[in-house]
């Protein structure tokens, strides 16, 4: 086991959920009940750190960041660690939110109220995970990067969930009262449908390349 990869991988995914949740609490600050605006706030700086942390840390540890990322590429033979990966995936998301809400003074532990449910969110989480898998997959290794941020940025606003597209990241919101947040009984069928969306991209790419 690389202690280095797996600390360089909860680290990442740490700036990852500071960046999401800290970003919708400034965001809902400054955008006097705007939530259009809010939304873009938190979109422009999700998709603007994204590609920095896989430029980052993919040297190291890959910058997954991402338990359905990890999952595939371990069906691909690529991540036979991915038992590590995940827990430090889940350590990491949750620090990140702790660290969210100590930048900005509030309480640590919290709990989502925000209610993300319904058919239509389900299917949109299927299909943003799928479309990021895709993304992960099929670019270009020089273009993954820049490909990511644009595919979550573009992902935020065609999406009726806006784009979780990641268990650690689902889990995680839950533990924040703030504009990113997700009540806990909304958890599992949001990692449900991110699951269906990356087995998906990994049967439908797979069956590409076989041809």
């Amino acid at each position: 086991m690389n202690t280095r990869a797996l600390a360089a991988e909860t680290l990442s995914t740490a700036l990852l959920l500071a960046t999401v949740v800290g970003s919708g609490i400034m965001a809902e600050r400054l955008a006097g009940g705007n939530l259009a605006v809010a939304l873009l706030g938190n979109t422009l700086a999700t998709g603007a750190m994204l590609p920095v942390l896989i430029w980052v840390f993919g040297p190291v540890s890959g910058a997954q960041m991402n338990p359905v990322v990890s999952l595939v590429m371990a069906l691909r033979g690529q991540r036979p660690d991915w038992p590590a990966y995940l827990a430090a995936q889940l350590v990491g998301a949750v620090l990140g939110v702790f660290l969210a809400h100590a930048m900005f003074d509030l309480p640590i532990l919290q709990w989502g109220v925000k209610v993300r449910s319904g058919a239509g969110q389900w299917i949109a989480e299927g299909v943003a995970t799928f479309a990021l898998l895709s993304v992960v997959l099929r670019a270009p290794p020089a273009l993954v990067a820049p490909a990511v941020g644009l595919v979550v940025t573009a992902g935020y606003w065609f999406t009726a969930s806006t784009s979780f597209a990641n268990p650690a990241v689902t889990l995680a919101r839950s533990l924040t009262d703030s504009f990113a947040g997700i009540a806990p009984s909304d958890v599992a069928p949001f990692i449900l449908a991110q699951l269906a969306g990356a087995l998906a991209a990994h049967l439908f790419w797979r069956w590409q390349e076989a041809g």
